[in-house]
């Protein structure tokens, strides 16, 4: 039988294998040794490498390499982990539901923040995301309408930055904004909370291994359901 599943994801997993075996800080293989081993391009390699970094699973050092990185908490607000990995990392199940996907006309503020032409179209996903069948988070998230195969994947049981990386765009980097707002209606109906409970909300811009903007994503968090870490430093005053 044909396996259809992509090289990058194969290589993801024999990376997880490897460090679930492997000690906090033990090197891991470099992307020309394992484009070498698994006869794929040095980008397939990094996309597997970049998944296992997003996940939280590795770390990159540069001019060294990349390492097994320290078993992780709950997630840290300066670290962006795929909602799916982080929810098995906890010993829970993670599913969707998908609530509305199409491709439409980006709106004024998406043409901005994607960095897209006049007239240009978006591929919008809104979803809820489970862990263990309880609602967490609602989640609305753009693309460029360039990735319209998007709809295409596995929205439900899949996850949607591995479905982008197939596609040959590597979610690499971004920033956030965090704040706090009070459940609407629709996110009370969406959630399973009364209206005006409290809810983190999370807007950030992804971009891909060119800089490119990639993912432009609200998601609004249960605030009994989810929670962020922070780690800071503390500054003498003078």
């Amino acid at each position: 039988m044909t396996d259809f599943t992509p090289h990058y994801h194969r290589i993801e997993q024999a990376l997880r294998a490897l460090v679930a075996r492997s000690a906090p800080h033990d090197p891991l293989p470099s992307e020309p040794e394992l484009a070498r081993e698994h006869g794929v391009s040095r980008m397939t390699a990094r996309a597997a490498v970049t998944n296992l970094v997003s996940a939280g699973l590795a770390y990159r050092s540069p001019g060294r390499g990349t390492f097994v990185a320290v078993p992780a908490a709950p997630r840290r607000a300066d670290n962006l982990v795929r909602f799916s990995d982080e929810m098995r990392r906890q010993g829970r199940t993670p599913s969707s539901r998908i609530v509305d996907a199409a491709v439409r006309s980006a709106t004024a503020a998406e043409t901005a923040r994607l960095q897209l032409g006049s007239g240009a179209s978006v591929v919008a996903i809104s979803r809820v995301r489970l862990a263990d069948g309880v609602p967490v988070a609602a989640e609305r998230a753009v693309f460029p309408g360039a990735l319209a195969a998007l709809l295409d994947a596995d929205l439900v049981n899949g996850s949607l930055h591995a479905a982008v990386t197939a596609l040959g765009r590597v979610p690499t980097r971004g920033t956030a904004t965090l704040t706090a707002a009070a459940a609407t209606r629709a996110d009370a109906r969406l959630l399973s909370l009364p209206a005006g409970a409290p809810l983190l909300v999370e807007r950030r811009l992804i971009l891909d291994e060119r800089e490119v903007p990639l993912e432009l994503t609200e998601s609004r968090y249960a605030g009994s359901r989810y929670h962020l870490d922070v780690a800071f430093g503390v500054s003498s005053l003078l």
